[in-house]
């Protein structure tokens, strides 16, 4: 199996933050509606829809802001480690395992390293260039 790709980047996780104000969203603003519903006469769905929309934008915007200011400043969502951890040896930290169970012989990053120079496929276009 190949290694998983990782990439570093700096600043705010955006995944995160759309991910996270998905859940809080749902969280927060799903109880408020139907708080709010109660105190509201609603004579059919397309009322109590757009009542929803009314009230669910709002929540909405204000809990992306919130997860976008906190994850602004605390760095939230980065998926670095600030416990100052070793890296660990096997990409998705877990124990590299093969398929029949044994640590030990699982190959290692090293191991399944892809040679640059090398074509790795049907698709890589590029020939090797010879020098006069």
């Amino acid at each position: 199996m190949q290694p998983v790709e990782r990439a570093e980047y700096e600043g705010i996780d955006y995944g995160w933050v759309m991910q996270t104000t998905f859940v809080l969203t749902i969280l927060v603003g799903a109880p408020v509606v139907a708080v709010l519903s109660a105190f509201v006469t609603l004579e059919s769905w397309s009322a109590r829809a757009a009542f929803a929309v009314r009230v669910g934008a709002p929540i909405w915007f204000l809990t992306a802001v919130a997860v976008a200011l906190y994850a602004r400043r605390t760095d939230a969502g980065d998926g670095s480690s600030t416990d100052g951890d070793a890296a660990s040896p096997d990409l998705d930290g877990g124990d590299a395992a093969s398929a029949d169970g044994n640590v030990d012989s699982a190959p290692t990053a090293a191991d399944t390293a892809v040679d640059e120079t090398e074509p790795t496929g049907p698709t890589d276009k590029s020939s090797p260039t010879e020098e006069p």
